[in-house]
């Protein structure tokens, strides 16, 4: 789907030094920067913000960090954190593929990958967040025994995703093919783009990978 650009939202995100890090100068760890010692998650590519800042509300003993390139798309999640007046949950306007600049900053404990782009043509295969290049990202910014969270309405996707972790050195859990019919419904957040497909009896799917300690 193409974003329209809007003038002026660059500008808007610049602003909200609370709420949006510029990774090229944060100099402090991220216990440092949220002033406490809780455990930190990331959302890569957050939508439209629902999912991470729901994820913020109920959880006020855990740091969120979302990861989104597209600035459009950021300002939406910015606007509902700053409507909540959240404490927890920061931004990062940058690319997934230039995180392993931030790993000295501290190690999160869950990274979540919801309805990623799945690249279904197969000379786009390195595109995914699952390829093992990005898989290698996630293990440098993951603490031992840290997990990765995936939800897609992609099948093929899905099946690529699962074969790709369980050639690495995770343990995977929790894996279902129609999750608002399985066990793990009760506590699931829907993004929007969730919503949407989900209405029409269109299958989630889902598993959880931890990284073996």
């Amino acid at each position: 789907m193409r974003i329209r650009r809007k003038p002026g939202v660059e500008e808007k995100l610049l602003a909200q030094t609370q709420y949006v890090i510029d990774p090229n100068r944060l100099q402090q760890t991220w216990s440092h920067f949220f002033t406490n010692d809780h455990p930190v998650h990331a959302e890569l590519g957050t939508g439209k913000g629902r999912f991470i800042t729901t994820l913020a509300q109920r959880n006020p003993d855990v740091n969120y960090v979302g990861v989104e390139r597209v600035p459009e798309v950021l300002w939406q999640c910015v606007k509902k954190a700053v409507d909540l007046n959240l404490r927890n949950v920061a931004f990062l306007w940058m690319d997934v593929q230039d995180l392993p600049s931030l790993a000295h900053k501290g190690k999160w404990e869950r990274i979540y990958l919801n309805f990623s782009d799945p690249w279904p043509k197969r000379r786009h295969a390195k595109r995914r967040l699952t390829h093992p290049s990005f898989l290698s990202i996630y293990e440098q910014l993951l603490v031992p025994g840290g997990e990765i969270f995936l939800k897609t309405d992609n099948a093929g996707f899905f099946e690529y995703s699962l074969n790709q972790v369980a050639d690495r050195d995770y343990r995977l859990r929790a894996i279902t093919l129609n999750l608002h019919e399985s066990e793990w419904r009760e506590d699931n957040i829907m993004t929007e783009y969730e919503e949407k497909f989900s209405k029409k009896g269109q299958p989630i799917y889902r598993f959880e990978a931890r990284l073996r300690t």
